[in-house]
């Protein structure tokens, strides 16, 4: 029974990864490219004149401005040569297909090849893009898009460095207006410590399954186990839920609908932990194996792939980023040391000798 386990086990856990490597396109409620973390801060400081209705916000970890216009009148973006770029009013929102920016702007590279019909001199030509009334794009003058940090990073990398003072124009009610905001370089945290750690603090849960299962210690480090799994589970929750948040997700259908189209598999390992921790405090049979395949799955689809934030300043949550290194080091201990601890009471338990029943005698 436990090798049939231990079998389907390791099918679950391939078809996931298999599943997850097919769909590995970067999430639908993000942008085609949104990053797991940058050392660049990108902040917005005001924008002018204040008009009823019209909000601005960094989203995606400054990988994105988003702009929000509920007022009558409509709100142009401007391009790069200042030609009207994106139209955002009472009818939905509108990219101009002659301007260079909705081209350029696709991706965060910025390296998009324009087409014949790009023309910032030319007549708008305005198609409907969505019927809200926001928008969000990458803009590359709140970006640093280079591949070697400024001068002056590059001089003192272990310092803050004001980049650039950046300026995006706009047209409201057919009156100039402008946002502007700062653009930041963060030095990276260390991201040895927090691996160090992480590793410590899994294999300290992991060493929880050599104790005998049948004893009073084996049985209270299941019902640990299962803690920790849930709390592992609910870190992973709210990290994901971040993401949704950070990416710009607005009242519960906009996160619901971004956390099932882009953060599905961190959100369903997220709960399925929680379950298996549960599971495993009510001591429930296969316990073990619970542990170690929710565990597993923790690890992997809401630990391994979040665990850029070691190394990266800002993170693509709206918490400081020592929050979210907390949070994922948490998923990665609970996950891992679940599934480790788990694996191995299911080895001892395979071990055992199986009861046999003794023959009866013959009169």
């Amino acid at each position: 029974m436990i090798r049939v386990l231990l079998t389907r086990a390791g099918l679950v856990l391939a078809g996931a990864l298999t599943a997850t490597l097919a769909t590995a396109a970067p999430a639908a409620a993000h942008g085609a490219d949104a990053p797991d973390g940058t050392d660049y801060r990108t902040a917005i400081t005001s924008v002018t004149p204040a008009r009823p209705g019209l909000s601005v916000r960094v989203v995606e970890a400054g990988a994105r401005l988003q702009l929000t216009n509920t007022g009558d009148a409509a709100v142009e973006v401007l391009g790069y040569s200042g030609e009207p770029y994106l139209r955002v009013g009472p009818d939905g929102v509108y990219e101009n297909l002659r301007s260079p920016a909705t081209y350029l702007n696709r991706t965060l590279a910025g390296d998009t090849k324009l087409p014949a019909e790009a023309d910032p001199a030319a007549a708008p030509d305005w198609r409907r893009v969505d019927d809200s009334a926001t928008v969000r794009w990458h803009d590359q003058r709140a970006l640093w898009r280079e591949s070697a940090p400024p001068p002056q990073v590059r001089a003192a990398p272990d310092r803050e460095h004001r980049v650039r003072d950046w300026v995006v124009p706009l047209r409201a009610g057919g009156e100039p207006a402008e946002i502007r905001g700062t653009l930041d370089w963060v030095p990276p945290p260390d991201a040895y410590p927090w691996w160090a750690a992480a590793v410590v603090g899994l294999l300290a849960v992991g060493a929880l399954g050599l104790l005998p299962a049948r004893s009073a210690a084996g049985g209270r480090a299941l019902a640990g186990l299962g803690a920790l799994l849930v709390a592992g589970g609910l870190a992973a929750v709210v990290f994901t839920v971040g993401r949704e948040v950070d990416a710009g997700a607005r009242g519960v259908g906009g996160l619901l609908t971004g956390l099932l189209a882009g953060q599905v598999w961190a959100l369903l390992t997220g709960l399925g932990a929680i379950a298996a921790g549960v599971y495993a405090l009510a001591r429930r049979p296969a316990a073990e194996f619970a542990l170690a395949l929710a565990g597993a799955c923790l690890a992997l689809f809401a630990g391994v792939a979040n665990a850029a934030v070691f190394a990266r300043a800002v993170a693509p949550v709206p918490w400081p980023g020592t929050t979210a290194r907390l949070l994922v080091a948490l998923v990665l201990v609970a996950g891992a040391g679940a599934a480790a601890a788990g694996a191995l009471r299911l080895h001892a338990a395979s071990r055992q000798p199986t009861p046999t029943t003794a023959p009866t005698p013959h009169p």
